[in-house]
């Protein structure tokens, strides 16, 4: 039924993909689909932060996280898949709405949002793709 899937994870946040790792792990496999694990730096914000780094801020921490992002993906995900990691910059919502389309992702599997979190349907940024998105979502829900 789908032949790419785009799973946007948190690194730092097990919340992010400890539910939605096994979904998309599985209907990758049961469709075949290439597994397309995305992870966001969020953006600074404004010119003003950006001004407290340093200049090769970023550069660097896209190093590290696609080292971290690899790690990972050896890590959890069942070799069997076909898997590739990508690390992106900027705003997270559109990040992963660029991803899943420059990747010709047609179903794109995320958390509902960290189990902390204050909102009860939805995420911001799981709302916001689910809106925006031109693919397929399905969204796991954390609780």
């Amino acid at each position: 039924m789908y032949k790419s899937i785009l799973l946007p994870v948190d690194l730092n946040e097990k919340s992010s993909w400890k539910k939605t790792l096994p979904v998309a792990a599985k209907m990758a496999q049961e469709d075949g689909a290439k597994l397309h694990i995305l992870t966001v730096i969020p953006d600074y914000g404004t010119s003003m932060v950006a001004s407290f780094f340093p200049a090769d801020y970023v550069k660097n921490a896209m190093a590290e996280t696609e080292k971290a992002l690899s790690t990972f993906v050896e890590a959890n995900v069942p070799p069997k898949l076909s898997a590739e990691g990508h690390v992106r910059h900027g705003t997270i919502y559109k990040e992963i709405i660029q991803a899943a389309d420059g990747l010709g992702c047609d179903l794109i599997i995320l958390a509902s949002h960290r189990p902390e979190g204050k909102d009860y349907l939805l995420g911001p940024n799981a709302a916001r793709v689910a809106r925006h998105a031109e693919q397929s979502v399905f969204v796991v829900r954390n609780n």
